[in-house]
């Protein structure tokens, strides 16, 4: 167990104030634990290491100091109260059951002091907890707790990227042993072949939000299984592999232990989708169920979100690699071990398990996270859903956000607070948008300027110590301190490394770039930032480049490469940049969130029509890559639009940003600003998002799952007689000839008959079904009148008057259930042809 830190009689409750992450982006407490130890604070803006670092006698002789005291009261009350305060949910939905949602999430990207993240996957699970204690919605986080997180990225002395693994020591983060009722370590046991794994659990501490966190770090384990969560993404296919059993299947085990009672399960992303399985078995041991009608119970109150935008990007396993692990959790089930391989089978392949289908086959609700990833998200998972319609592919789109309060600077909170009040997060945002469009020009050009000096400051710092480890000579160290100038516009860039990123895109040609960076007159400064996967060698080429690039005699006091992008960088990028630079290749970028970031502090975006900037970006509010079109010669399209990049800075943004007048405002350039500000930054905060997953997720879901598993799961019961009735007599049915009379526009009559043969004729409906008029649109749908059956024939008729061709219009049979979710429910679907 981790040491205790005692508690001096003044400074009671400091250890609880310590241990709750909401210090990640509430900053109330900061002047405390700057006092407490100065130099450490600065290092690692960790309370809970600090509180454990310095001592006793510290403690002891703060709590004799009166001012400190009453400091430390207040901000304890302070905390206090914000927990206590009510909160959006429960003020907009008080008649909810307040049953918490599970969220699962490989990654936790929170702060620095819980390092379990590896990119934006990890920030978005952060921002979404973060998000979720500020509005009183009920969501527990599960996770892993990684022993060593994601690497630390060092650069030799020939700029190439070297990878460090720093131990992640629980002792030292922010989180405690989560226990049961009688003090005892909570542990769940899961299953592997041949032995049972031991998973330990930690809490964390978000606010109102918990976080708990498996740990294969157990004594009962083997050593080579003690391993198995300790790093995040690390090893091969059978790690990974055990890694995701360890978060869905002991995730879930996790959850009962805890005896909590989630309606909901949410799986951000598919690498937890084996907690459907799971929740399943939970069914079972609890009614006595069969599996299958478990399962049509759970399915319904699990959603996925889906952030992959190629088929690469599921995790698969070869048959011959999973099977062994099945084999021993379907005996449990007492189902065959097919029964589990088809949940996550690929359709005409007998070889591989799809972690991504397997949450689409178990989950009642599939959300995408943009709508151009909506897009994408169904031309990726068509197959599951054959014969029917693109448009009609049971994918929605709930757009990322981001937690604004994590990203804003110190400035930016006193102008959002002057014009919006202190409480505009933390609502429904009715008036910010008006609010912040009467900031005046002189008081974002004070904000902006000190957001860019800020971050210039950071980056000379940081730029001296990462020369200083590559063994620089000390004048060029010395000269870190001169780089980039507070009043030159500044770009930023920052991101993973990788060739769709398109990241060195800028560099199409280098010398049209460095005159735009040496001007004179209107000079411009570039922050770079990025990290590439350790395997992926194009993308460690590619930092390489930059680094090269930023060297350059010429280039170096005007551009600047910094290692090791974590969440401080990012942090002070996204503050200081005066525009955030995205060039992925469309449509490769499911949404990117970092262009999000500088919104809130009066950040501009120059990005590809791609992700979240496809539906937020107008000539308004910033500027575009690209036509909307994906390009198949990708060389020839690189060339145009890095020349469309090129003009965008010298023609559009270099003239806003430095045409001023008399008083040094630039007008153009504040009028983008402030449209920005209030336009995109309350659409796309995790505010917006996290309201949009309760009330168009979450709050449908639990109640679907309330009335199946009501009256010992009548309706499940019911699904699966209706399921294995479809599955038994749905190939017998046969479409007649239609008929049709009228004279445009209508009204016409028109009639079909269906076959039935032994499907029960309560079990299906008739549709006429017409494509939207114009991509985009809706399809037209119109259910028809049932008949009277007739030697297993029914005649289905419908009235249609419509500015259409009649013969738009085609018929189908659909299955029908009042409680069935189609297509996730059902596939089949019959034409007429």
């Amino acid at each position: 167990m981790p040491f205790s830190v005692d508690e001096p009689a003044g400074l009671k409750g400091i250890v609880e104030l310590a241990l709750d992450m909401r210090w990640a982006w509430n900053h109330a407490a900061d002047h405390i634990w700057q006092r407490l130890g100065p130099v450490l604070w600065e290092s690692t803006r960790n309370p809970w290491l600090l509180l454990k670092s310095v001592g006793s006698q510290r403690l002891q002789t703060l709590a004799r100091d009166e001012e400190f005291v009453r400091a430390f009261r207040a901000c304890r009350s302070e905390h206090e109260r914000a927990l206590k305060a009510p909160a959006w949910f429960e003020e907009a939905h008080a008649g909810d059951p307040n049953r918490p949602t599970a969220y699962f999430s490989m990654e936790f990207g929170l702060s620095e002091a819980l390092p379990l993240y590896a990119g934006g996957l990890g920030v978005l699970a952060g921002d979404h907890l973060k998000t979720a204690s500020d509005l009183g919605v009920p969501v527990v986080g599960i996770g892993l707790l990684y022993r060593r997180g994601y690497f630390r990225q060092v650069l030799d002395a020939l700029g190439n990227q070297l990878e460090f693994y720093p131990t992640n020591d629980p002792d030292i983060m922010p989180i405690l042993p989560a226990t049961d009722r009688s003090g005892a370590w909570l542990r769940v046991p899961i299953e592997l072949p041949g032995r049972a794994l031991w998973l330990r659990a930690w809490v964390a501490r978000i606010g109102r939000v918990r976080l708990y966190l498996l740990d294969s770090n157990d004594p009962e384990n083997s050593p080579a299984d003690r391993g198995i969560t300790a790093e995040l993404y690390g090893g091969g296919a059978e790690l990974r592999l055990q890694q995701e059993l360890c978060l869905g299947i002991g995730g879930w085990r996790l959850i009962r232990a805890l005896g909590l009672e989630p309606d909901v399960c949410h799986l951000n992303e598919g690498h937890a989708a084996f907690a459907v399985i799971e929740r399943a078995q939970s069914i079972v041991e609890a009614t006595g169920e069969p599996f299958e009608v478990a399962l049509i119970a759970g399915r319904i109150g699990t959603i996925f979100t889906t952030h992959t935008a190629v088929a690469a990007g599921f995790d698969r396993f070869e048959r011959t690699l999973i099977v062994p692990y099945l084999e021993r959790y379907a005996a449990e089930l007492n189902v065959p071990t097919e029964t589990l391989f088809a949940l996550g089978s690929e359709p005409g392949s007998a070889s591989m398990f799809n972690m991504a289908y397997l949450a689409v086959r178990g989950s009642g609700w599939i959300n995408a996270v943009s709508r151009l990833h909506k897009t994408v998200s169904r031309e990726l998972f068509h197959e599951l859903f054959p014969r029917w319609p693109f448009a009609e592919i049971p994918i929605v789109h709930v757009t990322n956000g981001v937690h604004t309060p994590s990203w804003d600077s110190r400035e930016a909170d006193q102008v959002w607070t002057q014009a919006c009040g202190k409480d505009r997060w933390l609502g429904a945002m009715g008036q910010v948008e008006e609010a912040i469009t009467k900031v005046e020009d002189k008081t974002l050009l004070g904000m902006r300027l000190h957001n860019r000096t800020r971050m210039i400051e950071f980056v000379r710092t940081h730029l001296e110590r990462q020369l200083a480890s590559r063994g620089t000579a000390p004048e060029r160290i010395a000269d870190a301190a001169r780089v980039l100038s507070p009043d030159a516009l500044t770009l930023c860039f920052a991101r993973r490394f990788t060739g769709y990123k398109r990241v060195t895109l800028l560099l199409h040609d280098e010398e049209r770039l460095v005159r735009i960076l040496t001007n004179p007159k209107r000079p411009v400064q570039l922050v770079m930032a990025g990290k590439a996967h350790p395997q992926d060698e194009e993308g460690k080429e590619l930092v390489r480049r930059w680094v090269t690039f930023t060297e350059r005699p010429d280039v170096r006091n005007h551009a600047v490469f910094l290692s090791d992008y974590d969440l401080l960088v990012a942090e002070m990028l996204v503050q200081g940049a005066d525009v955030w630079l995205n060039t992925p290749l469309r449509p490769w970028e499911a949404c990117g969130t970092s262009g999000m970031k500088v919104l809130v502090n009066g950040g501009l975006n120059l990005s590809e029509l791609d992700g979240w900037w496809s539906e937020a970006y107008s000539p308004d509010l910033g500027w575009a890559l690209g036509d909307g079109n994906v390009h198949s010669d990708e060389t020839a399209w690189d060339d145009t639009e890095a020349d469309a990049l090129y003009k965008h800075i010298e023609l559009s943004i270099v003239p806003a940003f430095y045409d001023r007048d008399k008083n040094g405002i630039a007008g153009e350039w504040f009028a983008l600003t402030r449209a920005s500000m209030a336009t995109l930054t309350p659409q796309f905060s995790a505010n917006r998002m996290t309201r949009e997953y309760v009330e168009m997720l979450y709050l449908p879901a639990a109640a679907a799952y309330r009335r199946r598993t009501a009256d010992g799961l009548r309706i499940a019961h019911s699904l699966e007689r209706w399921r294995h009735s479809l599955e038994q007599c749905w190939g017998d049915l046969r479409f007649g000839v239609s008929e049709t009379t009228g004279a445009p526009p209508g009204p016409y009559r028109f009639g079909v008959k269906l076959d039935l043969g032994n499907l029960n004729p309560s079990f299906v409906r008739v549709e006429l079904y017409a494509e939207g008029k114009t991509r985009g649109d809706p399809p037209e749908r119109i259910t028809m009148e049932r008949g009277t059956l007739a030697g297993g024939t029914i005649q289905f008729t419908a009235t249609v008057t419509t500015e259409r061709a009649i013969t738009d219009f085609t018929p189908r049979a659909l299955p029908y259930h009042p409680e069935a979710n189609l297509p996730l429910e059902s596939p089949f679907v019959l034409w007429q042809h």
